[in-house]
């Protein structure tokens, strides 16, 4: 019988290393020391984890364990060690936001996110890779180098969040923070087998500080199980996390086909296909049904060159030509719009938020793949066809994730199954409109049926079966 009991401390679940912390069978301390360890063993193959705090960890670990010894009250996160994305200012730790601008800034106080989590008991080690200022989902930066795929290391890892996602798969961290808005959440958790949640735009303080009510990025959780996402999720909004069991008979599921102009790789589309008859296996209703996207598109590209002039413009204008290409690009292009423009791109956002609010009274959920395509080289750059079809922009395979940020709706991405090469795919769902619980409802079930089917223990580990994506814990051979 499979047994979390027989598995090193690196290897446990963040619920569990949790549960064993508060109950003082294991030390915060010991728990820091095996993630190091760990990092140390694997780190150098993947490029996941690129600026390290060990003393400052165990220093904090020692505090943590002091408080509980002496009947302190500590949060959710007790103990829990955490490398947050170089996208988040980390008080006293180097934070490069992957940009040449930034080699050696440190800052001097600590980004609310990484303050939340500070306060909820988490543990900080470091910081993981992401690309410069987060634009792309691809993660390299000219600061830290490239992060690779655990799966294939030849293979990219996705982004932008792709340092956390890796660090994840190879257990070099049970939790992780990352930031969402083209599906930089989403994408790195589909290619590297973990699973990845974007959180309803006004549930938590979002990432895009570009004005007060900027929502089209924000910040979420990443972990290697949706019980575990469910935990980082309660602690960064201080909320409890949800009781995860439901019972889904007869709830209306619409499971999204082809849609124009968001082609799907023939692999990747197989793969999720196949996951299907798990969710209807635990009850649902699934039927072939899709949302109208249309201007989703448009407003998605105005609304991201817009974020990207007011959050970037002024502080790269000196040096631009320091910044990667398509960040001026953007910067520009954000600088050209016109009020009419903006408003035109809201316009837009609404309608199609309005229609599918009106398709979700008859669904509960709409499902789809994550990504449009499986792991590509690491040394190229974006995606330029899918299946033998040309993309006009360098962002044209990321509509999966980005017409779901313009919707604002919760969206997590969980392993459904491994091409027949052996990469990780992912299902998308998404739910109503600030309906973050049902959404994570949905995924333990689903995450458990498709466990089962592997003739496993439901809260077993998916490590050696050919039907869920893995978690990585020894490193490919090739």
């Amino acid at each position: 019988m499979a047994s979390w009991r027989r598995l090193t401390i690196w290897q446990q679940p963040a619920t569990e290393l949790a549960r064993l912390l508060r109950a003082r069978q294991l030390s915060a301390r010991e728990v820091v020391l095996a993630h190091l360890e760990r990092i140390q063993q694997v780190n150098s193959r993947v490029n996941a984890i690129v600026t390290l705090a060990p003393e400052a960890a165990l220093a904090a670990a020692r505090r943590a364990d002091a408080r509980l010894a002496h009947g302190e009250p500590v949060g959710p996160l007790h103990g829990l060690p955490i490398a947050h994305k170089d996208l988040h200012a980390t008080a006293g730790i180097r934070t490069t936001f992957g940009s040449p601008l930034y080699r050696d800034h440190v800052p001097a106080v600590n980004a609310p996110i990484v303050q939340r989590l500070h306060e909820a008991g988490a543990i900080v080690i470091g910081k993981t890779n992401t690309p410069e200022f987060g634009a792309g989902s691809q993660t390299f930066n000219p600061v830290f180098g490239a992060t690779v795929n655990p799966y294939d290391t030849t293979l990219t890892c996705g982004g932008s969040s792709g340092g956390a996602a890796v660090a994840l798969a190879c257990g070099m961290l049970p939790i992780a923070d990352g930031t969402d808005m083209g599906g930089s959440l989403r994408n790195p958790s589909a290619f590297c087998g973990v699973v990845g949640m974007r959180p309803s735009a006004y549930r938590m303080p979002g990432a895009d500080v570009s004005s007060s009510w900027a929502s089209l990025s924000v910040d979420g959780p990443m972990a290697r199980s949706v019980a575990d996402v469910a935990l980082l999720l309660g602690a960064m909004t201080e909320t409890a996390p949800p009781v995860l069991d439901r019972d889904f008979t007869r709830t209306r599921v619409a499971w999204v086909g082809d849609v124009p102009g968001m082609p799907f790789e023939r692999r990747v589309r197989e793969v999720v296909d196949r996951s299907r008859p798990w969710f209807e296996a635990i009850g649902c209703t699934v039927e072939e049904a899709s949302p109208d996207f249309s201007g989703a598109d448009e407003a998605f590209r105005m609304l991201r060159a817009r974020a990207f002039a007011a959050k970037h413009g002024a502080l790269t204008a000196a040096e631009r030509a320091i910044v990667k290409p398509a960040i001026r690009d953007e910067i520009e292009r954000g600088e050209q719009l016109s009020a009419a423009d903006v408003a035109r791109a809201e316009l837009l956002r609404a309608s199609f938020r309005q229609r599918t609010q009106a398709f979700m009274d008859r669904y509960e959920f709409f499902i789809l793949p994550t990504t449009q395509v499986a792991p590509f080289n690491v040394t190229q750059e974006y995606v330029r066809a899918i299946d033998g079809e040309p993309l006009a922009t360098y962002i044209d395979w990321m509509k999966s994730c980005y017409f779901i940020s313009v919707l604002g709706h919760p969206a997590l991405s969980v392993p459904c199954g491994l091409t027949s090469g052996g990469l990780p795919v992912g299902v998308q769902i998404v739910g109503r409109d600030r309906a973050d619980d049902s959404v994570l409802q949905l995924a333990h079930a689903f995450e458990r049926a498709n466990t089962r089917a592997c003739r496993m223990e439901p809260d077993a580990l998916p490590a050696r079966c050919s039907s869920v994506a893995r978690v990585a814990y020894d490193m490919p051979s090739r």
